[in-house]
């Protein structure tokens, strides 16, 4: 069985509670199950990750390289200024998808420059809980499963 690694940057452990207008209703908890429950009907496993420290996501992309086929992350505010984090996902040999649960775009200007994009497959932004569904959904297209 295929398995794929969702990694939650810093401050999305609060969702539900923080910025509700930007970052939408549903909690942590709900994305991660909707995830899940959305592998088990394509017969794949997903495991999910969040962290708040920059080493712990540097160390779980690493870990990341011999057991899952995809990744998917969120980086959170390291998406703007990690360059560990970049490295990190460069040296993962599979597909990368970036999510953002607003439209980075349409924020503050800093948050228009993504260093994970330069590692990412591919990525969505800006449909909220929903493009953690779409970049799982993509996944599956991208490995044939």
């Amino acid at each position: 069985m295929a398995k794929i690694l969702v990694i939650h940057g810093p401050n999305l452990n609060l969702l539900g509670e923080r910025e509700p207008a930007i970052y939408g209703e549903q909690t942590l908890d709900d994305i991660n199950k909707m995830l899940k429950d959305t592998a088990a009907k394509h017969q794949v496993e997903v495991d999910c990750f969040q962290s708040n420290h920059e080493g712990a996501i540097v160390d779980q992309i690493q870990a990341a390289r011999d057991q899952y086929e995809a990744v998917i992350i969120n980086a959170g505010a390291y998406t703007h200024y990690s360059i560990a984090i970049l490295d990190a996902l460069r040296s993962f040999k599979g597909p990368v998808i970036e999510v953002h649960l607003s439209n980075i775009y349409q924020r503050e200007s800093y948050r228009h420059r993504s260093l994970v994009s330069e590692a990412a497959t591919g990525g969505i932004f800006g449909l909220g809980a929903l493009s953690y569904k779409l970049a799982l959904l993509g996944i599956i297209e991208m490995l044939n499963l």
